[in-house]
């Protein structure tokens, strides 16, 4: 999915991690953005261990764009906070969820990092891993970095009752670029420390989808470089990344 306007260009590509291919399972990770009012865009991972996971990815990606693209930036922190309730009680009643009530929206867990940007200011929104990117002159930049439990392998959802101790905000403005990624690329983007971004990932796509001009060419070359042999090899977890240029 790519779109391009006169101040804006987006190029966004998820690929199935070879542990989901090699056992025949799509991928799982999701991604949504619109522009209105607010340019805001959403990726989600729902979790292996989730029945529907893929389906709470698609439902938290898609209400979120929708509620908050129109949303009152002075408000923004507020209106992201509604707009998960909104998605929590949409799963509450849908047709697979059996108890109708939070009990049962764990089938649907997944994780979430998304942007809000208006006029030069925005703000990342995020539970639990994945992480977000603004890229500024100078090599500067502003992340929103994984979060994990108490174990490595154990990350926060929406769908937990904890959810809102776990949404974590992080002011941005003046950004030249913007990146938002599932968890299956925290590795490549970052430094083992998660301190300093990883620049020689990081740097060339960044360079790259700043100056191709071919929206398609742009995403393919995306897709390709997200889906290597040695990507997968280094990390078989599936792989999103949407890249924005706002400046």
């Amino acid at each position: 999915m790519t779109n391009k306007s006169r101040h804006m260009k987006i190029v966004a590509a998820s690929v199935t991690g070879q542990l989901h291919a090699s056992q025949n399972l799509p991928c799982q990770d999701y991604y949504h953005y619109a522009t209105a009012r607010n340019l805001v865009a959403v990726v989600s991972d729902g979790a292996g261990s989730a029945k529907y996971g893929k389906i709470g990815a698609r439902v938290l990606c898609r209400t979120l764009c929708d509620l908050l693209k129109n949303a009152d930036f002075e408000d923004i922190e507020d209106a992201v906070v509604h707009a998960v309730l909104v998605v929590r009680q949409k799963l509450m009643l849908h047709r697979l969820n059996k108890t109708k009530d939070d009990r049962g929206l764990a089938p649907f867990a997944a994780t979430l990092v998304g942007v809000v940007y208006n006029k030069n200011r925005g703000v990342f929104f995020h539970i639990g891993d994945g992480a977000a990117l603004s890229l500024h002159d100078d090599d500067a930049f502003i992340a929103s970095r994984p979060e994990n439990g108490s174990f490595s392998c154990e990350t926060f959802f929406f769908t937990q009752l904890a959810w809102r101790e776990n949404l974590r905000f992080t002011k941005i403005d003046e950004a030249k670029s913007i990146l938002l990624m599932s968890d299956g690329l925290t590795s490549f983007a970052f430094q083992p420390d998660f301190r300093d971004i990883e620049r020689n990932f990081v740097n060339p796509i960044n360079q790259f989808l700043q100056k191709e001009e071919s929206l398609i060419k742009a995403r393919k070359a995306l897709s390709n470089t997200l889906n290597t042999p040695r990507a997968q090899k280094l990390n078989p977890d599936d792989k999103t990344l949407v890249w924005i240029k706002v400046s």
